[in-house]
């Protein structure tokens, strides 16, 4: 017994040692269920003149905390690095806890790995290493220093994260004769200390927050910049041997940079069999308007969206006789050859810069190169109306933009020192149609039909990119299965014709006849049958409530008519109601009517947004859940006795 209460005590004696971080118990009590706190996160940026021109070094140094056993998964880090931004010294290490004594566990292991995709490359790369025996209760530690080779990319510094945030600090020493400007985004509610003084010739600006929780990030959401607090610094202007140099104060200095690089392009004499692939395009065109949609439609069938970027080149167009000779090439190679090609035709097309909708930042808020990610070309007809030519698309119709630039602005080339702003527009749901008319006959339990399916806008477009990897009638048919069925599972396309699926100007159309089988509920003298064979729409209700916006490709309508042939022995018995419900951003109807021996049932929904608001969304579910208790409501038919 003595012996038992001694190993007892030895053992109780051994767990009063921690196997956590000392802050990890804080942290728990602070924090709840974080799998992971940012202790500390401390960024200085030194901006300062050396010989006349800007050198930039930016020092960063973060330590977390792991709070939970999937430590390990989190091992791994990324720095990304490019011909801009220059990796310099690193350091970092895990400290594991026994006994309340740590363990430092450097790393040594650092792999250079290049980021790319089958369409994109250009000479940005990853540094990555894994911090060694990560585990619940273990410290990360990493301190690097980089250099910004051009001031015009300076990045921003968040105050949040998806994980909670103990302390952050981010200090800005800069030359006195270096001008800046602070944006803050989505600060309010934040305290933050904010302090400026000067020391030894230099402005020091800090900013520094404690306890701020964790940000989610949801599905489906707006971009993580319009949502998540940062300060983002912009370098207006800087002294250089006595003369100003005005760097990224307005859009104007912006538009002065991107005018510089593109200025000089396609100055040699276009291709000869480039002019002949115009002319040919051209010839016989009866408007301006049908030369540019020629022209534009040619470029997209026949050059390759593949980017290959360096440096600059991320910035500058190569020359159009270089990318018609490839075939291929990025957005700015894209925009390059569509210019020339018009210029060849007597037309005038304009580059332009524009931000797609994965940056939430206007040119006025951030007049730098951080605004924007895409280049398209600009086309003006002779009534003053614009169209935005994206040469990276596929199926695109002239009068429709790229679905990921509605609503952006667009930043349209007009000569040294002007230039146009104009706003994308969002493309309304009556031009993105779904439109499906069906003949329905009883054949024992199954239903049959005949549709004739009319898709339109962002939907043809759609369904055109999905099928050109089908390379064979059964996917085909497979495809449409998917996208078109009605009623249940059951639902089989037994045959299909396809019209107009690579025509630009035309809408897709479908014919096709199906089968449902088990869909009629026959009850002898009885036969239910719920006529609501699409329900779609409400797939896009919001499953729980949410703290950001949802955002969606397009606008949508959807325009349903289904004719059901009413067996000649039954009559009506039972008829739902008609249906409906609206508001600002959308509407839905189900009507039912009777001509002769045929029942009509329509049913038209219009989704008239791109982005809804938390607000906007329980709305949006209030009605959706009102239309699914309609989309219940099944017609009776009755044996008629004679």
């Amino acid at each position: 017994m003595k012996n038992i209460s001694l190993l007892l005590i030895l053992i109780l004696g051994c767990t009063a040692y921690s196997q956590y971080a000392p802050e990890f118990e804080e942290y728990k009590a602070k924090y709840g269920d974080a799998n992971k706190v940012i202790m500390n996160k401390e960024v200085v940026l030194n901006l300062d003149i050396k010989d006349n021109d800007l050198e930039i070094t930016q020092e960063n140094i973060e330590e977390n905390l792991f709070m939970t056993d999937g430590a390990n998964m989190a091992a791994r880090e990324d720095l990304n690095f490019s011909y801009f931004f220059e990796l310099l010294d690193i350091e970092a290490y895990s400290t594991v806890y026994n006994n309340d004594k740590p363990d430092e566990f450097k790393v040594d292991n650092f792999v250079e790995k290049d980021n790319m995709d089958n369409s994109f490359y250009d000479d940005s790369k990853s540094l990555v290493f894994l911090y060694p025996n990560l585990k619940k209760g273990a410290k990360s530690y990493i301190k690097y220093s980089e250099r910004i080779k051009n001031p015009r990319f300076l990045g921003a510094f968040f105050l949040g994260d998806i994980f909670p945030i103990d302390h952050a600090k981010y200090s800005i020493v800069a030359d006195k004769d270096i001008t800046l400007s602070f944006r803050e985004f989505n600060t309010e509610g934040i305290d933050i200390q904010y302090k400026k003084e000067e020391k030894w010739g230099k402005v020091i600006y800090t900013w520094e927050v404690k306890s701020v929780d964790k940000y989610k990030i949801e599905d489906n959401g707006p971009d993580f910049r319009s949502f998540l607090p940062h300060i983002l610094p912009v370098i207006t202007s800087y002294n250089s041997g006595g003369a100003q140099v005005n760097l990224s104060g307005s859009v104007n200095d912006l538009y002065d940079w991107y005018y510089s690089l593109v200025k000089d392009i396609n100055n040699q004499a276009p291709d000869a069999n480039l002019v002949k692939v115009v002319e040919g395009l051209t010839k016989n065109k009866a408007s301006e308007i049908e030369k540019v949609k020629a022209i534009y439609y040619w470029t997209q069938d026949n050059i390759k969206y593949i980017a290959y970027e360096y440096a600059l080149g991320g910035f500058i167009p190569r020359e159009a006789n270089l990318v018609f000779d490839r075939k291929y090439g990025d957005c700015k190679d894209n925009s390059s050859i569509l210019k020339e090609m018009l210029e060849i035709a007597g037309i005038e097309g304009n580059l332009t810069w524009i931000g797609t909708r994965s940056i939430s930042y206007k040119y006025d808020e951030v007049p730098t190169p951080l605004v924007d990610n895409h280049m398209i070309l600009s086309y003006r007809d002779n009534n003053g109306e614009v169209y935005f030519l994206d040469g990276t698309g596929r199926y695109n119709p002239l009068e429709i933009p790229s679905s990921f630039i509605q609503g952006k602005e667009a930043l349209i080339e007009n000569g040294k020192g002007e230039y146009i702003l104009e706003e994308v527009p969002v493309i309304p749901a009556s031009r993105n149609v779904i439109r499906d008319t069906t003949i329905l006959k009883i054949e024992g339990s199954e239903l049959k039909g005949s549709s004739h399916a009319r898709i339109t806008g962002y939907g043809k477009i759609d369904y055109a990119f999905h099928l050109e990897e089908m390379d064979t009638e059964s996917k085909i048919q497979e495809f449409y299965n998917y996208r078109f069925e009605k009623g249940n599972n059951k639902f089989l396309i037994d045959s299909l014709e396809e019209f107009n699926r690579t025509d630009y100007e035309k809408p897709l159309e479908v014919r096709y006849t199906f089968g449902i089988k088990d869909y009629i509920k026959d009850f002898g003298d009885e036969i239910y049958l719920n006529l609501n064979l699409n329900r779609e729409v409400t797939s896009f209700k919001i499953d729980k409530p949410r703290k950001t916006a949802v955002e969606y490709e397009f606008t949508k309508t959807y325009d349903f008519k289904n004719t059901l042939k009413i067996p000649e022995a039954y009559g009506i018995e039972y008829l739902p109601e008609n249906f409906k419900v609206s508001n600002d951003f959308f509407s839905a109807e189900i009507n039912y009517s009777l001509q002769g021996k045929s029942l009509i049932y329509e049913f038209k929904a219009v989704l008239d947004f791109i982005i809804l608001t938390p607000d906007q969304q329980s709305e949006f579910n209030s009605l959706l859940e009102d239309l699914e208790k309609a989309f219940k409501e099944v017609i009776i038919l009755k044996k008629i006795n004679n």
